[in-house]
């Protein structure tokens, strides 16, 4: 009856590739359907569009075998079994969840839509809007199980987590549902079910615990540093071989494309009232304004040269998605003399090298941390800002 077993739409982006690459190599037939034509292309020719460990073997392996396929026409929805939607919910510059965003994603595939298919919703949504999917279809006309079964991968390390996570799955029918069993089944023996409204929660709840987390030590860092003592001292104290506190992260800037996003969903959903996660967001993205005066207050930066080193939003990526090293640079533009950029894992023509921001920087903040920062040697009248403590000496400023 289909073509295809499964197909992902919005499937060359950083969750979707990955969940088609491993189910086409578990022996499903997997189209990824895409409407950035030089993403499908480059994919084609066997190029991960980003860094994903273990992906790029395993990409050309499953092109080779015939297993993975392409396209940038939505055409190919109608003739897949499983349609995969990695659609979010971003939010908008009043920090309210957009809704239009899904809705018009789904509007445009309604026509290749077809009765008795299977649609799996798989990236973060607003709590409510699976539900809403499924009446948009039956007002349509169409017969299909919608389910929610949220991805809790950690970017880089996607292929590897894809089978030893457990999977969380949901329904509204028992059809979708043994249809996920069968499917994420054959990434892992372990399976959580929950109902849509739990599964979407459950994706919230994941993603604003680790934001509050790294709010609680950027926190922590501000107070042991406002009265001149090491964070890091103090946190080696609460973390060596005492297991009630394993899960305290150090300090940095906590960004990305999920985390300060799906707190503010949580926090509309429950009406505003969410002054956790409120709280967390003001700490954390404060925290580079934190930094900069921390460092006005002890050199006169506006007659020096600051270099920020790293602009992804996490360490060895290249991706800059909501990174904080933006926020750093935008306050650096009006508070500093001169401020300069770099970082090798992101092209852009106006940073310079790692080296030569080193040798003309006065102060250098590392603001990601890429393990290749571990190396680097100094000059000796070099003020360096280590708030993640990348080099091992301490973060304090």
């Amino acid at each position: 009856m289909f073509s295809y077993d499964v197909c992902i739409i919005g499937g060359c982006g950083h969750v979707g590739l990955p969940l088609s690459i491993a189910l086409a190599d578990c022996g499903k037939k997997v189209m990824v359907y895409d409407i950035n034509t030089e993403s499908v292309n480059a994919v084609r020719q066997g190029n991960m569009p980003f860094h994903e460990d273990g992906a790029d073997e395993l990409l050309k392996k499953v092109l080779a075998a015939g297993s993975l396929l392409l396209s940038d026409s939505p055409s190919v929805i109608s003739d897949s079994n499983v349609i995969i939607m990695i659609i979010g919910t971003p939010v908008d510059e009043h920090l309210n969840p957009k809704f239009g965003v899904m809705i018009e994603s789904v509007n445009q595939c309604i026509p290749y839509f077809r009765n008795g298919q299977t649609l799996i919703l798989r990236s973060t949504v607003y709590p409510g809007i699976s539900q809403r999917v499924s009446c948009w279809l039956i007002e349509a006309g169409l017969t299909m199980n919608v389910c929610f079964c949220p991805e809790r991968i950690l970017e880089g390390k996607a292929m590897t987590e894809l089978h030893t996570l457990p999977q969380i799955i949901s329904s509204f029918t028992p059809e979708g549902l043994q249809k996920c069993r069968e499917l994420f089944g054959l990434l892992t023996n372990e399976i959580v079910e929950v109902l849509p409204a739990e599964a979407e929660l459950a994706k919230l709840f994941t993603n604003v615990w680790r934001y509050i987390k790294f709010a609680v030590a950027n926190q922590f860092y501000m107070i042991a540093n406002d009265y001149h003592l090491d964070f890091y001292q103090v946190y080696h104290a609460v973390t060596h071989q005492y297991a009630r506190a394993k899960d305290l992260p150090k300090a940095g800037f906590a960004a990305g494309p999920c985390l300060f996003k799906d707190s503010m969903q949580l926090a509309a959903f429950n009406n505003g009232n969410f002054y956790l996660g409120h709280a967390a967001m003001l700490v954390n993205e404060g925290f580079p304004n934190y930094v900069v005066q921390k460092l006005r207050s002890k050199y006169p930066i506006s007659q020096m040269t600051v270099g920020i080193l790293g602009m992804a939003f996490k360490g060895d990526s290249g991706d800059i998605r909501e990174s904080l090293s933006y926020k750093l640079r935008k306050i650096l533009q009006i508070q500093a003399g001169k401020v300069l950029c770099a970082d090798s894992f992101v092209v852009d023509a106006s940073f310079v090298s790692q080296e030569e921001l080193v040798a003309k920087s006065d102060i250098v903040i590392i603001a990601t941390p890429h393990s290749q920062y571990r190396d680097i040697i100094f000059p000796e009248n070099r003020i360096v800002a280590d708030v993640w403590n990348v080099l091992g000496k301490g973060g304090q400023i």
